[in-house]
């Protein structure tokens, strides 16, 4: 009896560990963490302007550039060199624009990466030395300042009659190149409320959202405001401590709902379907019109020792050709899958692929929103 009543349990074990694979959702969730930012809790984008000394002959012509030798001007006479009324023809030296972001909660003596772009007629950064520049913020304050040598990702070289350029010489990067020297204030921990700004903004995702937190704290704290945002009110027990109540639910898993949409970049052909599109009972036909003219003129020679003379006449073939392909019948209520086996049985390419979906959407038998880049 023991081991018949052993081995019932193990089949019941395959039995329901198949049944509940099978009803498993088809749908893959996602974390908080990636589908909603923090409100408040970002990025800040940093400027300024600065010179790159130590090129090899490459940086800004100063006839050209007035605005390189005013600054190479005014850096020298800070550290008590005048060289007002001279002429300066040094090529070593390029003027450039400095950017970077201040890290969300960056604190005083830390340091961020910065990029470094040419901005007169700097054939190459390479081997530049970046001078001391301040970063500025929206607000017109300092809260970085930059220094540093700079990594260039390619690279140019030219001859007397040739040249090789690889990557943009004249933009580089300096890893932890820039220290930050003032904080932007912000008090996490004392906010009575966080908002959750979503990255897509949508309805359902919102609600859903809101509802994985509201059972994980067996309390009614979220709430979804509009579609890209869901605001919490903070418990009681994470009063003051705000981060610790984020680590809890931004682990939580949700399953994001996405709209019917098909995006189109007519400029490469890029084609993207989102899973739930649907497309009604409709016939489509493709064909294409060829016209192919090639000219082989023909050599008349006169006899020999005639009076008459070489004469060329033309002798030109036109053909037409139409490749047309049969009607396609797409179903009611077809798949994604289904829609572009159909499509692709019609041996189209991106191009016309395009044309046929705009054409679904005028004729209103496909249910999603085209968006053209």
């Amino acid at each position: 009896m023991f081991r018949i009543s052993q081995a019932a349990c193990m089949a019941l074990a395959l039995l329901t560990a198949a049944i509940g694979a099978s009803v498993a959702p088809a749908h893959a969730t996602s974390r908080i963490k990636d589908l909603a930012n923090i409100e408040g809790v970002r990025q800040n984008q940093l400027i300024g302007y600065g010179l790159v000394v130590g090129l090899n002959g490459t940086g800004d012509t100063l006839n050209n550039i007035p605005f390189t030798k005013q600054s190479l001007q005014a850096m020298l006479e800070r550290m008590g060199v005048n060289i007002r009324g001279s002429t300066i023809r040094t090529g070593n030296v390029a003027a450039v624009m400095v950017t970077g972001n201040l890290p969300a909660f960056g604190t005083q003596g830390t340091r961020m990466d910065v990029t470094v772009s040419a901005l007169g007629d700097s054939k190459s950064l390479q081997g530049g030395t970046l001078l001391v520049t301040p970063l500025l913020g929206a607000d017109g304050n300092v809260y970085a300042v930059a220094q540093g040598s700079l990594a260039i990702g390619g690279f140019s070289a030219e001859g007397a009659a040739a040249s090789v350029t690889k990557g943009v010489p004249t933009v580089g990067r300096i890893a932890n190149g820039a220290i930050i020297e003032r904080e932007i204030e912000f008090a996490l921990n004392r906010l009575p409320n966080v908002r959750l700004a979503l990255r897509n903004g949508d309805f359902t995702t919102a609600k859903r959202i809101a509802a994985a937190v509201n059972d994980y704290l067996g309390t009614k704290t979220a709430e979804p405001v509009d579609p890209s945002t869901v605001q919490l009110s903070i418990p009681s027990e994470f009063k003051g401590n705000v981060v610790a109540l984020l680590t809890e639910i931004e682990q939580l898993q949700v399953e994001p709902d996405l709209g019917a949409k098909i995006i189109i970049d007519e400029r490469s052909g890029i084609i993207v379907m989102g899973r739930d599109v649907r497309v009604a009972t409709v016939a489509v036909a493709q064909g294409n019109l060829t016209v192919s003219i090639s000219e082989s003129p023909q050599v008349s020679q006169p006899a020999p020792f005639s009076r008459g003379r070489t004469v060329v006449t033309p002798n030109t073939r036109v053909g037409v050709q139409e490749d047309g392909k049969k009607l396609a019948v797409v179903k009611d209520g077809v798949s994604l899958q289904q829609l572009v086996d159909g499509l692709n049985g019609l041996g189209i390419g991106p191009r016309d692929l395009i044309g046929i979906l705009q054409a679904i959407k005028a004729s209103g038998a496909i249910q999603a929103d085209i968006e053209v880049m």
